[in-house]
């Protein structure tokens, strides 16, 4: 028997339904052809077909067809499951086994300056030696490569034992990684919550760190499902919590602190920093100018008894500096000494 000549005839034998043949739609997983005797199995799946007696007729028909009115004919069937489609990324904290400590920068509410503590607190503590890491998860606004000047950076691509990873930017002497590394600046992400989350899971889960002494993760402003994503995938040591002195950001500043205190979350509240805490003159450092409000950020960490981690003077050269990819924290200015001094608490040198 010609088992090229029954795999032929089996091809005329269409599924109604489907409007393909039993070959095209991969249901033939067997034709063994002997002297007198053929036997075809067929694949179905666990869910029963309606046409399946009818697709076993015509199968029988097509062989004794081909092979001609004595051929005893065997139609075998087997049930074959169908592959499962992945559940998300297929990522583990296998990156993270050399980090020591992982804490996120959040922000009640944007336009705070979030993300301008967290580059110039990363830069600082390196500045004190140690060995730092800064993920941009904040997916819809991605900041870190215009304030660090690498805006042209393009991350490298590795394979190890069969796993892609990413190799993060280095300079200032912290390892960064952003989406704004594989978007052009001015493209919008448009991405719904399970979108942007995966997106958040390979900033993190998918870069090849290395050995850390901190990672500090720039979280998206507010307390939507991105943070919940992130503190129930991330095994994150704790949180800072930014806000300007003014009453609109301190009141967004207790949602933070309720979203990290709720027993689902439950991550450790480690210190809030009051950002733009005064304005300073760059040309009279001495001189301050209460412009958003006095001390709110001392009476909201006192209110929620969590420690008042540093207050940043607002200075013209912290914008200028931010926008030129050169942080404040690089400097000996009065903000980038209230960095080191932040930089110090965290690391508990102080």
């Amino acid at each position: 028997m010609d088992t090229e000549r029954i795999e032929k005839a089996l091809e005329e034998v269409v599924h109604p339904a489907k409007d393909k043949s039993i070959i095209a739609l991969g249901m033939v997983e067997n034709i063994e052809a002997q002297t007198d005797k053929v036997t075809v199995t067929l694949a179905f799946s666990k869910h029963r077909d309606p046409l399946g007696e009818y697709l076993v007729n015509a199968t029988r028909a097509a062989v004794i067809r081909a092979c001609g009115k004595g051929t005893e004919v065997e139609i075998k069937t087997i049930i074959k499951e169908e592959a499962k489609p992945k559940k998300g990324l297929d990522l583990t904290e296998d990156e993270l086994k050399s980090v020591g400590k992982i804490i996120g920068i959040a922000s009640g509410k944007g336009g705070v300056g979030k993300s301008t503590v967290a580059v110039n607190l990363a830069i600082a503590l390196a500045r004190l030696g140690y060995k730092v890491g800064l993920a941009d998860a904040d997916v819809y606004g991605p900041s870190v490569p215009k304030m660090t000047g690498t805006e042209n950076a393009v991350p490298e691509a590795i394979q190890d034992n069969g796993k892609d990873l990413i190799m993060p930017i280095e300079k200032y002497g912290v390892k960064w990684m952003s989406i704004g590394y594989f978007s052009s600046p001015e493209q919008a992400l448009i991405w719904r919550g399970p979108m942007a989350c995966n997106a958040l899971k390979q900033m993190i889960l998918q870069v090849r760190w290395g050995e850390l002494d901190f990672l500090l993760i720039d979280m998206p402003p507010g307390t939507g499902d991105i943070h919940i994503s992130l503190v129930h995938d991330i095994p994150m040591d704790g949180a800072i919590i930014v806000s300007t002195p003014g009453d609109v950001a301190l009141a967004d500043v207790e949602k933070g602190v309720n979203m990290f205190r709720n027993p689902n979350v439950n991550k450790p509240i480690l210190g809030l920093v009051e950002n733009m805490a005064w304005f300073t003159p760059e040309q009279h450092p001495d001189e301050r100018y209460y412009i958003f409000g006095r001390e709110g950020g001392a009476k909201m960490a006192a209110k929620y008894d969590i420690p008042l981690l540093g207050q940043i003077p607002l200075v013209q050269s912290i914008r200028e500096g931010g926008d030129q990819g050169e942080p404040a924290s690089l400097g000996s200015r009065p903000d980038s000494l209230a960095f080191l001094d932040l930089a110090g608490k965290i690391a508990g040198e102080e």
